[in-house]
Parts: C-alpha cells; structure tokens; sequence
C-alpha cells in the first residue's frame, strides 16, 4: 500500500504517467517538463498563464526549475519496482490468500478479482478500469473527483466539475475515449512513418554493407599495387640518394687524383732540370752532345694542353652534380605519385554519353550514344544550331561545372582523332576555329597517322612517344583548372596536363577523322 502511494505521489497531473525529466513551477507543483511545456504553449495566446494543478496565475511564462531530487526518487523508485509477475494488483476483499484483480473501481477506490466484481454494484457512478495502484492519479487534484473528459486548449485530463465550475469552463472538451482515439490514430501515423523510416534506414545499411564488401574484395588488389608501386618509388629514391651522394663524394676524388698526376709530373719536371743544370755545367763538349736522352729532355710541351683543361674544368666544376639526370629521375617519381592519385581516382568514372544534336551529319552515332564512327553517307541529322557544320565532332551531352570527374576512350579504332574537353561557346560553324583545339575554348589530346600530342588554342607540342595502349583518359579538376591525360597501359603512363583558370562548363569533346572512337565504361558519380 505504501508502494501504491508513493506511485501516485511521483505521478504528473497532466499525463498521468510517473514524472519525466521533473520541473517545478514557483507555486511547487511538478509536472514532465515536456507535458508543462505543452501546457504553457496553449496559454500563451489567453493573456496569462497559469497552475494546471492549483491554476495559480503568473503574469509572464513561468521559468522552469529542474527537480533533481524529485527526479532521483523517481529513478529510485522505478529501480526497487519487482518484475511484473511479482508486482500486479490484487483483490482488495481477498484478505487471506492475494487473488489478482481484474478491475478497480474508482469510485470505491478498490480493486476487485472475478468473485468480487459480480457482486460489485454497478451503478454508473461506479467506474471500472483496469487494475491499478494508482487511483488518485485517475482523479482531480483539485475537485477529486473522476477524471472523465480531456480540455483540448490546455492539453489535460479534468473532471465534470472544471468543465462547469472551474478554470476549463467553456473550454472544448472531449470524452476521454474520444481525445484517446484521435491520440491514437495520430501516434499510428507517427507510427506508420517511423517503420517507413526505418525501412529506408536498414536498405541503406545493406545497400553500404553490400558497398562495403565489395570494397574489401578489392582491397587485397589494390593493396598489392600500392606495395608494388612504393616500393618501386623507395627503390628511385634510394638510386637517386646514392648517385647524388657519389657525384658529391666523387668530386674531391677526382681533385686528388689530379693532385697526384701533377706531383708526378712536377717530380719528372724537377728530374729533367736537376740533368740539364748538370749538362750545362760540363766543360767536356762531347759528353754534352753524346747525350743520348737529351731530345726527351727537351720536349716541354708533352700533356700540356690536356692537363691546363683538366684543371681548368677542376676549378669551375660546381660539385659534379648530374642535375639533368637528377631532374629526369624526380619528374619519373612525379609521374609514379601522379599515378597513384589516378589509380584511385578512376575507380568511379564519369557517365559519358554523346550529344546526337551536336553531331556532324558525317557521324554516326551508336544507340547508347557511346561509339562515334566516321560514316560514308550523310546521315541527315536535323539541322540545330548546336550541330557541327565543318568537322567531323560531336560533345557530350553531360557538362562539368565543379567538382573533379574522369572519363576514358578507346582510340583503337582509329588512327586520326582528337578527344579532349571544350566549351559550350565553342564555334559550330565553318572554318578552322572550329576544331576541337585550334581555339581557345578547348584543350585536346590527338593522333594524326603515327603522330601523337597535345593542343590548345592552335598551339601545341608532339609527345616525345607514342600511346602504347588504345585506351586513353581525360582527368578533369574543375576547381583547381586541370585537365590531365593519362595512357592507360600498365603501369599508367601520365601524357600531359593543361592548367588555367575555368571561365565556362565543360563537354567531353570528340573528332573522328577515320575509323570510330568508343566511350568505355563509366558509372554516374
């Protein structure tokens, strides 16, 4: 019993369930600070605000003091609670052995098992709910008496008496079955929208656990690439370190070599002086001319030129560096960083299909509008004023704004094209300016016979050698203003990069002078 009213003593007013999260107005009621707060907002258009339990009035919205110790009685209290097989109601007449209840009356305040309730009266004042221990919160704080109706203005369960008599006079009220229904049907809604959620939530976990697994199957490939492809750039580092360090270290070897040629040629030098200055000296002019090694004493000029280039080369050597092989070396490391970035990159290439109205009328294009292949007979497009008049190109339908994106081509089929990336304001019409690369709208990669290299803006240079393979790629960073090509051999080989600064969006651009070009692959970012 003493259970059943500390239960009804931690039980808000307004909802009628123990507190949650308790606060205290200044009169010292408490309620759920989300049910007073619900409250508060329905009065906050009468002019005032006031109690739902004394209805003390407040001029302004009253602030809300946190309960703290209300609020550890509460927890207190819920964590003593037994299980619920231990903790049910019992019968209030069975006094020698409990029998569960299967109704209380609110009006007798008892609770009553089967036996007892047929001969329970059953007068309408009497009121029969289900069984439980907290009586008093199913009555008025103010009134005591049953609470029967809900107020829909403040949001609270009254009695008859607050609907004639007290501060809900006047207000719409509602029969608790009836507000419960709508409540109800509300928290069904509420319902139905969280399964959907929910739903939503657990196809998105499997469609990433799903993403997640092909990830890991490919993480043992790429892993065993990258390994290959850092140890490749450990191993030029490591060359380039111990040639650096022996260009160094070789300098002042090759200075004491010299160094001791010339102490060897000095000591020669002084031998032949020291046999003239003895020949000189004689008085006997036919031991002087008998002589025989005086010719070598007399040649003077023997390696001469040969050491005064040497020493010279000596003195103005600025450490013996090879910094021509050094550059090549570190522009090769580039090219290997470069195409681990690619590697990654390209693991989601960009959705390119071709714009059919931007097509030269010596074009066909394919039904995916991904092949594009010089054709013999006019194929009598419309005429639009996107359409190309002179050269055989045709653009993607899909620009580029922002962002980075990456598409590849297979350039097998022909031996005379350009691909690259071009403006929209390109010029469609006749003559030159009009060639994907002879503008300054554009920027492209091309073949012509066995000839390969880049152009923009009608200037442009040869590539030192040919594509080995017949796939190359376009890697665009918007932001930045790169467009990069890459020939997709193994390893990737890195063609040649345009820098500048973006001014307009940017179509994939392609020209067929002979044969087909096909677009490989791709997936939508």
């Amino acid at each position: 019993m003493a259970s059943a009213n500390l239960r009804a003593e931690l039980e808000c007013s307004v909802c009628l369930n123990i507190y949650t999260d308790p606060v205290m107005l200044r009169c010292g009621h408490n309620f759920c600070r989300l049910c007073i707060d619900r409250v508060l907002d329905t009065q906050g258009g009468s002019g005032g605000y006031s109690c739902p339990q004394c209805r003390e009035k407040f001029p302004d919205r009253p602030a809300l003091q946190r309960n703290i110790t209300l609020r550890n009685i509460v927890e207190n209290f819920l964590s003593a609670q037994p299980d619920h097989e231990e903790s049910g109601v019992f019968c209030t007449y069975c006094v020698d052995y409990p029998v569960p209840a299967v109704r209380s009356c609110l009006l007798c305040e008892v609770s009553l098992c089967d036996k007892h309730l047929r001969v329970h009266k059953k007068s309408p004042e009497h009121v029969l709910c289900d069984p439980t221990l907290s009586m008093e919160s199913r009555k008025c704080s103010v009134h005591k008496k049953i609470l029967e109706y809900y107020c829909t203005e403040d949001d609270i369960c009254i009695c008859v008496s607050c609907t004639l008599a007290g501060e809900h006079r006047g207000h719409q009220v509602e029969m608790l079955d009836e507000a419960s229904e709508k409540k109800k049907e509300t928290l069904r809604n509420v319902l139905q929208n969280l399964l959907i959620k929910r739903e939503e939530t657990e196809e998105r976990v499997q469609s990433l656990q799903e993403h997640r697994r092909k990830v890991e199957e490919k993480a043992s490939g790429d892993t065993e690439r990258v390994t290959v492809l850092f140890r490749d750039l450990r191993r030029r580092l490591e060359d380039l370190e111990k040639r650096v360090l022996r260009e160094i270290s070789g300098r002042a070897e090759r200075i004491s070599i010299s160094i001791r040629d010339l102490e060897i040629k000095k000591e020669e030098l002084s031998r032949k002086i020291r046999h003239i200055e003895e020949l000189c000296n004689m008085t006997d002019p036919l031991t002087v001319l008998q002589e025989s090694d005086t010719g070598d004493l007399c040649d003077t000029e023997d390696g001469d030129n040969e050491d005064r280039e040497r020493h010279e080369e000596l003195l103005h050597d600025g450490g013996g560096l090879d910094v021509d092989g050094i550059s090549h070396t570190l522009h090769t490391l580039s090219d290997i960083i470069t195409e681990v970035n690619v590697y990654f990159y390209i693991q989601g290439a960009a959705d390119i299909l071709l714009d059919v109205n931007t097509a030269h009328n010596d074009l066909y294009v394919s039904d995916d509008r991904k092949t594009v292949s010089r054709s013999d007979r006019n194929q009598n497009h419309p005429e639009t004023p996107e359409r190309f008049q002179y050269y055989y190109q045709v653009l993607s339908s899909r620009s580029f704004s922002s962002g980075r994106h990456y598409w590849e081509v297979d350039v097998g089929g022909s031996d005379w094209w350009r691909v690259g990336m071009c403006y929209p304001s390109i010029e469609r019409g006749r003559g030159r300016q009009s060639l994907i690369g002879n503008n300054n709208k554009s920027w492209c990669l091309y073949r012509r016979e066995n000839h390969y290299g880049e152009i923009h803006d009608s200037k442009g240079i040869r590539l030192p050698s040919n594509i080995s393979s017949n796939r190359v790629s376009i890697d665009l960073d918007y932001e930045v203003g790169r467009i990069s090509f890459y020939d997709l051999c193994d390893p990737i080989r890195h063609l040649h990069t345009f820098t500048t600064t973006f001014t307009e969006p940017l179509h994939a651009g392609i020209y067929v002078g002979r044969g087909c070009i096909k677009i490989c692959g791709g997936n939508m970012e």
